[in-house]
């Protein structure tokens, strides 16, 4: 159960999270009266990257306002598709008829935020969660000296929200579908398991000194949450999850996975896409933890290679054939020594990367290929066995 501690830890988090989204997904702030101005620019002087919209009527000529002259409720239906966030400086009907007819799903739709005229509330209105409603309230309420007014059951509870674990780490779910039931479960306190083997240790409270809530039990073993003592769980892995656990669990895929791959100028991208995957398969591993992929670096591009990152949207790091030969590898080569200056790429880098340890040691595919895949150092997890 989250402390005061906590509290503190969330509302810092909150902060940097909003800090971060704001740069790919911006935040409109919309006022229509003279007190909303100024409160939209007591925000915007906290989030100099937020945009303000304000009725032309209303015109001061500032500088840093976008006065508009269209319908509100036509401002307000191209925002609420264009922007990540939009904070709304009028009543909450007002807001929930303008946006109603645009509502898509909770995994599209940008974050709503409600404040009144007299910034005494700063209400999470759409969105909490995904969209990061919760958080933007969270932030505002302390710039504004407010109330934020949070609904969602995992926050007024102060439990677990499922569909949130380590998201501030990148963290992926793999099954969105059980979300919604597992949700209610944790908000019920129905017995939960929680199994994790890979990934950041502190999700639950972003480093601070607390406990997970008493209805979450950790368990040492997946077998374990096929036992009747639980109804759901929360599976934090890199790996292969069997069948029936995943059919009542929520599987969370954190970044922890290095791939290196060493190859030729001509290696394909479908010959690093094939190697890949067998490698994965064969191994029990799941691609959606690969955090990036780890070669040498050539001194130019290597095509296949982008291409395979791009299509994946993974980051390619190189190393210089110099580091890459001080790091002991359990599979050194002599031939790929003598032709590339080094006696290990796929491995090397991939240690060199991650900071790990090796989970899958070179695999060779004929006639350019090598993969080798580590898992990534985490200070806070002193299981490092593969």
């Amino acid at each position: 159960m989250q402390t005061r501690i906590a509290a503190a830890a969330a509302a810092k988090k909150d902060d940097m999270t909003m800090t971060a989204k704001t740069a790919n997904n911006p935040i409109a702030i919309i006022a229509i009266t003279k007190n909303g101005i100024g409160i939209a620019r007591r925000i915007k002087a906290r989030l100099p990257e937020a945009e303000v919209y304000v009725p032309a009527k209303h015109s001061d000529s500032g500088a840093d306002i976008n006065w508009f002259s269209e319908p509100s409720t036509q401002l307000v239906a191209n925002l609420f598709r264009s922007h990540g966030a939009l904070v709304c400086i009028f009543s909450l009907g007002a807001v929930i008829r303008m946006v109603a007819p645009h509502l898509g799903d909770k995994k599209s739709d940008p974050a709503v935020v409600v404040i009144d005229d007299r910034a005494t509330h700063v209400i999470s209105a759409l969105s909490g969660h995904l969209g990061g409603a919760n958080a933007l309230a969270r932030l505002l309420a302390s710039v504004l000296g407010a109330r934020p007014v949070i609904t969602t059951a995992a926050d007024v509870n102060e439990t677990i929200a499922v569909d949130l674990v380590g998201r501030e780490f990148g963290w992926t779910i793999e099954n969105f579908e059980n979300v919604t039931r597992v949700s209610a479960m944790m908000v019920n306190e129905e017995k939960i398991a929680l199994y994790q083997d890979a990934g950041e240790r502190n999700w639950w409270a972003a480093g601070a000194a607390v406990t997970l809530p008493k209805n979450v039990v950790v368990v040492d073993g997946m077998e374990r949450i096929m036992s009747d003592e639980f109804k759901a769980a929360l599976v934090i892995t890199d790996r292969a999850v069997p069948a029936e656990v995943a059919a009542k669990s929520v599987i969370y895929r954190p970044k922890s996975l290095v791939v290196g791959i060493g190859l030729h100028w001509d290696t394909g991208r479908d010959t690093i896409e094939s190697g890949v995957q067998e490698v994965f398969k064969s191994h029990g591993l799941s691609t959606a933890s690969i955090r990036n992929i780890a070669s040498v670096n050539r001194g130019a591009p290597v095509k296949g290679l982008d291409e395979f990152a791009a299509q994946h949207g993974l980051p390619v790091e190189v190393y210089k054939k110099a580091d890459l030969a001080r790091v002991e590898v359990p599979n050194p080569s002599e031939a790929v020594k003598k032709f590339e200056g080094t006696a290990s790429v796929s491995e090397a880098a991939s240690l060199l990367s991650s900071r790990g340890v090796l989970v899958v040691p070179k695999q060779k595919f004929p006639p350019n290929l090598t993969v080798a895949v580590c898992r990534v150092a985490d200070d806070d997890n002193d299981d490092k066995s593969g």
